[in-house]
């Protein structure tokens, strides 16, 4: 299933530029990633791109932090359907939904080369005392954050789910140090169309239809924002 895998205590130093947005909600006030995983033995994994990371109905064993890499997160139907749920990047976790569960309930696939780390429950609970706890307040985030995008997808039109999409994602890369304007979507098109519940073809034709408006460049799997400013006029942003 791995790539690689190699058996390391955390470098706070060497972790702390991967941990975006997270770092303030994990740890509460004052608190962070490199704290709350200081000196606590992690597994190291690389994955390779459509591997999976994480199989729906596999018995549930830790968590995985993102260090690098982009993520599927998706829901498999009883007919084979698959539902995208989230496209978690650097700093964030893998298998969190499945911590009060004894199996995972998605599939977690690599869309393009990255690396996690396995972060044991057994050691998380040795090592950090109240960990489950401070853990809460990233779920709360969550969940608030999936609320947004179900009152987004009841009540915006193509055009604006998907530059609600495009606004979004272009503000987790700033946060994590690359540039808002450049993204290299490693999704498919019909990976969007899933998680924003529209038809491949209604999100290929938005996206040229934005093209045309003089909002975005597309090259293939990369996207350029040429106005940035209208385009969020386009959008109710996602706070």
């Amino acid at each position: 299933m791995w790539d690689t895998a190699s058996h390391v205590m955390l470098d706070t130093a060497g972790v702390a530029p991967f941990l975006g947005v997270q770092r303030d909600v994990v740890g509460g006030s004052g608190g962070s990633w490199e704290r709350l995983l200081q000196g606590t033995p992690l597994v190291k994994r690389r994955v390779r791109r459509k591997q999976h990371v994480i199989r729906a109905g596999q018995p549930f064993r830790g968590l995985f932090l993102v260090q690098s890499g982009v993520f599927k997160s998706a829901l498999i139907s009883e007919d084979g359907r698959e539902r995208v749920t989230a496209f978690p990047m650097r700093g964030e976790l893998l298998g969190q939904e499945a911590l009060d569960l004894a199996v995972y309930p998605c599939h977690v696939t690599a869309l393009d080369d990255g690396e996690v780390w396995e972060l044991q429950p057994f050691l998380l609970r040795q090592c950090i005392p109240g960990f489950q706890e401070r853990l809460s307040g990233m779920l709360a985030s969550e969940i608030r954050r999936d609320w947004q995008w179900m009152l987004a997808l009841g009540s915006l039109n193509a055009e604006q789910r998907v530059t609600s999409f495009l606004l979004d994602y272009s503000t987790r890369l700033a946060e994590r140090g690359f540039s808002a304007t450049q993204m290299l979507l490693c999704m498919t098109r019909a990976d969007i169309g899933s998680f924003l519940a529209m038809q491949i073809e209604t999100v290929v034709r938005t996206l040229h239809r934005l093209q045309d408006q003089g909002l975005i460049e597309i090259s293939r799997s990369h996207i350029r924002i040429v106005d940035l400013p209208s385009l969020r006029a386009q959008s109710k942003t996602l706070n």
